[in-house]
């Protein structure tokens, strides 16, 4: 059974606190995330009225602010989040197309059109429209009825769609939502984390950058109702460009917003406020305390060797590990903050490696919580060992597996 390595790794760039290296055999315990420090220029600490909250870098998804970021709560119709980034994956896909069209069911009218008195796009019982127009109906004016044609055309009920949004979830890296509905209306077990919606809001933007652009237009004329975007940042002149607001009596009022200020952009998600205002008010304070208090610093340049991994059976006993792309993370204006980062990975690992391949994930933590993660990929081929440098590997192994064994039973 290959051990989890966790390699700590000395970051010698700007304000980051060199960390002693160190290689751990054995399971690997990550403490759950901690609330980040809040950073203010009054009094040093930055207080939030928000219930839960995240505020994260979309690039890098470096950490900024949390508050109770990990607990399940109702995201209400932050949830169609999830709805959108199933159907634009089925466009993607090709399953699909934007110009198709799906009929908005006598079910999707009642429940989520003009006699439901909830959130609707008022399209026509029976009426036909266009993949491209619901998702407008969706992302702009929040349309329960939009949701469900949508849901209806593309796994015939409600309920086999939210089949199809737990699995694109757990596919998706969020492994704690759960999804009961298309819409976001309330159901006991329909719940989310801050933390994930963040993770979702950053995929979409990420993957689907065209289709994106939907989230910032600010109004909808649809069945001759004008509908205004529901999204109270978007006219805060705060570089607001999506993403989507949500209420119910279960949930309070929540958002999941994004803006781009000088190249910079956030991602902030709140939820659990008493009001519009508060909602509204809360996520503008967090941006823009994101958007003055941090500035990007490197970490390691596109190709440089952030650590190595260990290797069984191949001709040489190690490989460097490398990102992808430039790892950079977000800090404190003149702060000298100490952080420490370590590469974790499953090992060692099997002979032949190919350059490219993903081996580990780097770490980066502000204390005990966990601020940035980075994949990792295998800087270099690596070939198989010759028959004498295998050998002397199981041997190895055979031994820590002994060593691992007498532990245990301590």
């Amino acid at each position: 059974m290959p051990a989890s390595h966790s390699l700590g790794i000395a970051l010698r760039r700007a304000t980051i606190a060199t960390v002693l290296a160190a290689a751990v055999i054995g399971a690997t315990v990550w403490p759950s995330a901690a609330q980040a420090p809040k950073k203010d220029k009054d009094d040093g600490t930055f207080q939030t009225a928000a219930p839960y909250a995240i505020l994260i870098d979309a690039d890098t998804g470096t950490v900024l602010f949390e508050k109770n970021a990990d607990k399940l709560n109702p995201p209400a119709s932050m949830s169609k989040l999830m709805t959108v980034e199933v159907v634009m994956h089925a466009l993607k896909e090709g399953r699909i197309k934007l110009d198709d069209e799906f009929t908005v069911s006598e079910h999707a009218w009642r429940k989520g059109g003009a006699p439901s008195g909830g959130s609707a796009m008022f399209a026509a019982i029976n009426s036909k429209v266009s993949v491209e127009n619901l998702l407008r109906g969706v992302m702009i004016a929040s349309g329960n009825d939009a949701c469900i044609a949508l849901a209806e055309g593309l796994a015939g009920t409600e309920d086999a769609f939210a089949e199809m949004m737990n699995k694109r979830a757990k596919e998706l890296g969020l492994t704690q939502s759960h999804f009961s509905n298309p819409t976001g209306l309330h159901e006991p077990d329909h719940l989310m984390t801050m933390r994930e919606l963040a993770k979702l809001a950053q995929h979409i933007q990420r993957t689907y950058p065209e289709l994106y652009k939907i989230y910032s237009e600010r109004e909808i004329t649809w069945n001759k109702v004008r509908q205004q975007n529901r999204n109270p940042l978007l006219a805060m002149g705060i570089g607001a460009d999506g993403m989507k607001t949500g209420f119910t009596k279960e949930a309070g009022y929540g958002l999941v917003g994004s803006a781009v200020q000088n190249g910079l952009r956030l991602i902030v998600v709140v939820n659990g406020f008493k009001s519009m205002k508060e909602r509204a008010d809360e996520g503008r304070k967090l941006l823009e305390w994101g958007f003055r208090g941090f500035e990007a610093r490197p970490l390691f340049a596109a190709g440089e060797t952030v650590g190595e991994a260990k290797l069984f059976g191949g001709a040489r006993g190690h490989v460097p590990l490398v990102g992808a792309e430039a790892i950079r993370l977000l800090v404190p204006r003149n702060a000298a903050e100490k952080l420490s980062a370590k590469v974790v990975y499953s090992g060692p690992v099997r002979a032949p490696v190919t350059k490219g391949q993903p081996i580990g994930t780097l770490k980066v933590s502000r204390g005990e919580s966990v601020v940035l993660e980075v994949p990792l990929q295998a800087g270099e081929d690596v070939r198989e060992g010759n028959l004498p440098q295998r050998a002397f590997d199981a041997v190895g192994e055979l031994v820590i597996n002994v060593f691992r064994a007498g532990v245990d039973r301590l």
